[in-house]
């Protein structure tokens, strides 16, 4: 017997890496010491010593059964994107900036041309935000994944000064819930639009979606919001807190990042939703308050500012929305 007869080809999986070695370099920063071949990805934090008191900001995460959609369409292009973008959102609500990202891609077979798409979309989206891929895990596990299956999962690490950390202590009621826009679905609730789309074109260009298909708008990548955030940091406009509105909805997301005692109230029709969730919702016979509780809505990432600052960054950020405010209570209620 060989490892291949057993499921496992070392070959393919060594002529994918190689194939895309070089968009992987393109990403290392002049901190790289050690990246890709090495057994641990090294980067040199020296200028950490500028930050009065760094902390550390780690998050892991996954794309979920979006990958089956991409085995389905052959759309791999798109999911490179949808982790980093993801990962560098979780670490931003907390006021910190990524350092750099790692991989692990699993499948019961790795089609090296699938395995290329993959590592190819994850250095462009790296290379996007300014942060090396800077190693990762690629593994053939026939018996634990399904024939077809794939698994993407990502881990990032950032920093932020303490002084800097954004964690909601000073919200109050009255503040402003100013929503950034989503793209679609982002990462989330893709069991749900699978189920409600079983058997659908997803090649067909429709109407209701503007001329896109079920393919283009479901696989749609996570946006991410780094550059908002910023805009209006550098004009020194205080955040009181960010919440990035994944699983669970702005229902589970938005509370995680308020002070006890306080809640929030969402106005209907004071923010466009993408014409994605209304099929979904019409398809599927899907009722309105778990539509809210399962995806974003086109509620992408929320910040919450006083509402003077809340005028100023609607100036900086034109294609925001005042969604709602921060009232006494708890939970979230749309209105």
């Amino acid at each position: 017997m060989n490892y291949r007869e057993a499921g496992v080809d070392i070959e393919r999986k060594a002529g994918a890496l190689k194939a895309a070695a070089s968009k992987i370099k393109e990403t290392y920063t002049p901190e790289v010491l050690r990246g890709l071949g090495a057994f641990g990805g090294m980067l040199e934090v020296a200028w950490l010593k500028a930050m009065a008191e760094p902390v550390l900001v780690a998050s892991t995460d996954g794309v979920g059964t979006k990958t089956l959609l991409a085995a389905q369409t052959g759309r791999y292009g798109g999911l490179g994107f949808d982790i980093v973008n993801h990962s560098v959102n979780d670490l931003l609500v907390q006021g910190a900036r990524p350092l750099f990202f790692m991989d692990y891609i699993a499948s019961a077979r790795l089609e090296a041309e699938v395995l290329a798409q993959i590592l190819a979309s994850l250095a462009e989206a790296c290379k996007a935000v300014g942060i090396p891929l800077l190693g990762g895990e690629t593994a053939e596990m026939p018996g634990v994944y399904q024939e077809g299956g794939l698994d993407l999962v990502g881990t990032i690490v950032g920093v932020v000064d303490k002084a800097q950390v954004v964690d909601g202590s000073r919200v109050q009621p009255g503040d402003v819930l100013l929503a950034l826009p989503s793209s679609g679905l982002h990462t989330n609730g893709y069991s749900l639009a699978r189920k409600v789309f079983a058997g659908w074109n997803l090649e067909e260009p429709r109407p209701e979606l503007g001329g896109q298909s079920l393919a283009e708008a479901l696989l749609e990548p996570h946006r991410c919001y780094l550059n908002e955030v910023e805009i209006l940091q550098r004009e020194g406009l205080e955040i009181r807190a960010m919440a990035h509105i994944t699983g669970g909805g702005v229902f589970e997301n938005l509370p995680r990042v308020l002070p006890e005692g306080l809640g929030a109230e969402i106005r209907r029709g004071s923010f466009p939703i993408p014409p994605i969730f209304e099929l979904i919702q019409r398809a599927g016979q899907v009722p309105e308050q778990e539509m809210y509780r399962v995806f974003n809505m086109g509620l992408g990432y929320i910040l919450v500012l006083s509402p003077d600052v809340a005028s100023k960054a609607r100036q900086r950020l034109p294609q925001s929305y005042p969604v709602g405010y921060i009232m006494e209570g708890s939970g979230i209620r749309v209105v």
